[in-house]
């Protein structure tokens, strides 16, 4: 056991900060500060949105990207990457909120962060990098159209309706909003967006969405508009750290929904921390660090009252292209939000909710990325069915079961496709120093098939088979050569054709087993069936001169002259195939 401790405690201390963070944030700490103030203005209305998004309010949204943001900064293992709460995430807690109320998923986000300093721990970061790219792009589709659907009874300014389907809540806002339109809300929306989309095209670097949330405040509040309905009362600081959420009898219920939580944090933050590194030269991110830092933000969020958290993609992007250096620029601006949220509450909390629906239904849009989509689509046929199967099941179910799905059907359409590259063809024999009488008679009487590709589960039953139906030979050689990897399925098919040939009387034979397949074949009996008869040979020249002297001990070639084969050696074998 001390041996055990040992070794973790040597790994967490391997996942803290060192010396080369605090010499990153030496290096330009003005672009640094010019980037995180840029990424906070950038941050507070997604974190005000999503934090309304997710059934907690808008003072989740803030606690969290004012906790969770400088603690990843700090711990995590991008120096650009910016943390906080996130539409994907949001999709997430919504059916959590109706299930198990805010204690609920305080809960799963303390047990979420557990698990991904667990996951740091046992090095399972590296792991994230084989999620297919079409699971991806399928995954971001899907979730921005739950995004925009959960903003439609505010940006239509009725009362959200009960229940954690998205569809079902956007089609019964749209008739309550027929009995009684507001079509001031659908205005400050619609303004919003547009502000926001047309903005970003023309201008890039300036924060058109804070601008944009500014002017429907002050419109709502210059003209006295009822209908816009604003965010509410604000706590003017962060709360106490608190455990009072915790009720030690549900966590056996919210394990499930804390696995889910967990696996989304560490999905998206490692995607967004690549999407940072593919956005720079030189910056190399430590996926075990990011899951560190991602782990310490998700504890100690919910103590504030904050929701589950994951790096941003959007906010990232942002601190990227203002010129950010280091962790400094996203530590700055989760200080920057702590300010807001300690001077600016009042003024914060008359922010109408249709604004925010606005700000929230933009980033769904530009969460698309169209040419990324169309090239998927173009790829191959596989690419195209996982993207939109991941994409619908991400709508119609929820983003855990859209990215198993995802995977299942990837892993599946891909060993089709290595399945596809393994075959069976029939090869001549090779003439040696055999006269052209003896060869025409060897080649009368055994045929040499030559198997090419993996030896496996799903495709040895595909070819293999049709071995028991050959006819008229009396010895099959099988060239094996180039044989790339067997299974243990593979090899009980390779035994069974064999032995169902054997009793057809039919002698089978093989050449050129590769000394890393020896094991497997040997577990399930197929070489000792080889052996025994001494049927079993390193070259293919030498298994011709073996069926040779078979054929002669059954007097076929009994009139013929006794022959020697050329010594190969198996490195010749493999080349020659």
């Amino acid at each position: 056991m001390r041996i055990s401790f040992g070794r973790v405690g040597a790994r967490l201390t391997a996942l803290l900060p060192d010396r080369s963070d605090l010499a990153e944030i030496r290096r330009d700490p003005r672009r640094d500060l010019l980037a995180g103030l840029t990424v906070a203005i950038v941050a507070l209305p997604l974190a005000l949105g999503f934090g309304v998004s997710s059934g907690l309010g808008a003072e989740a949204g803030l606690a969290t990207a004012v906790v969770a943001g400088a603690l990843a900064a700090v711990f995590g293992g991008s120096n650009l990457q910016v943390s906080g709460p996130t539409g994907a995430m949001t999709v997430v807690l919504v059916p959590i909120v109706a299930e198990y109320g805010p204690g609920g998923v305080l809960t799963v986000g303390l047990m979420a962060g557990v698990m991904l300093v667990a996951l740091a721990v046992l090095r399972a970061g590296k792991y994230m990098r084989y999620v297919p790219a079409p699971v991806v792009e399928g995954f971001t589709l899907g979730i921005a159209c739950v995004i925009a659907l959960q903003q439609i009874p505010n940006a239509l300014g009725v009362p959200k309706s009960e229940g954690d389907r998205v569809l079902v809540v956007a089609w019964n806002a749209l008739e309550e909003f027929a009995k009684s339109p507001n079509w001031t809300a659908v205005a400050f929306a619609l303004s919003v967006a547009a502000v926001m989309l047309i903005g970003a095209r023309w201008r890039p670097t300036i924060p058109f969405s804070i601008l944009a949330v500014i002017a429907a405040t002050v419109v709502t509040q210059v003209a006295g508009l009822d209908a816009a309905k604003p965010i509410g009362d604000l706590p003017s600081g962060l709360p106490a750290p608190s455990l009072s959420f915790l009720d030690p009898g549900a966590l056996g219920s919210l394990l499930a929904p804390a696995v889910a939580v967990a696996a989304l944090a560490a999905l998206e933050s490692l995607l967004s921390a690549s999407v940072a590194d593919g956005m720079t030269v030189g910056q190399k991110h430590d996926p075990d660090r990011e899951l560190f830092g991602q782990g310490l933000a998700n504890i100690a969020a919910p103590l504030f009252g904050g929701v589950p958290a994951t790096g941003a993609i959007a906010r990232t992007a942002v601190n990227v292209r203002t010129g950010a250096r280091s962790r400094l620029a996203s530590l700055i601006h989760a200080v920057v939000l702590a300010v807001i949220v300690f001077a600016a509450a009042p003024l914060v909390s008359k922010i109408p909710l249709a604004a925010l629906a606005g700000v929230l239904l933009a980033t769904a849009i530009r969460m698309i990325e169209v040419g990324s989509l169309k090239a998927m689509a173009k790829a191959t046929r596989a690419d195209a069915l996982i993207l939109v199967l991941t994409a619908v099941a991400t709508l119609a179910l929820d983003l855990v079961y859209a990215v198993i799905i995802g995977l299942v059907a990837a892993g599946a359409l891909a060993l089709h496709a290595v399945a596809k590259q393994a075959r069976l063809e029939e090869v001549p024999l090779d003439r040696g120093d055999h006269s052209a009488e003896e060869h025409a008679l060897l080649a009368e009487h055994i045929v040499a098939y030559r198997i090419d590709g993996p030896l496996f589960f799903a495709a040895a039953h595909r070819f293999l088979l049709e071995l028991a139906e050959v006819a008229d030979v009396r010895v099959i050689i099988l060239r094996m050569s180039r044989v790339t990897t067997i299974d243990a399925t593979g090899a009980l098919v390779l035994k069974d054709v064999m032995e169902k040939l054997n009793r057809r009387g039919i002698v089978v034979m093989t050449s050129g087993i590769r000394p890393g397949q020896r094991q497997v074949l040997d577990s399930v009996g197929a070489l000792e069936l080889l052996r025994l008869k001494g049927r079993e040979y390193a070259t293919t020249p030498e298994a011709i001169q073996g069926a040779r002297t078979y054929l002669e001990g059954t007097g076929v070639m009994r009139s013929l002259p006794a022959q020697t084969s050329r010594p190969v050696s198996e490195e010749a074998e493999q080349t020659a195939g």
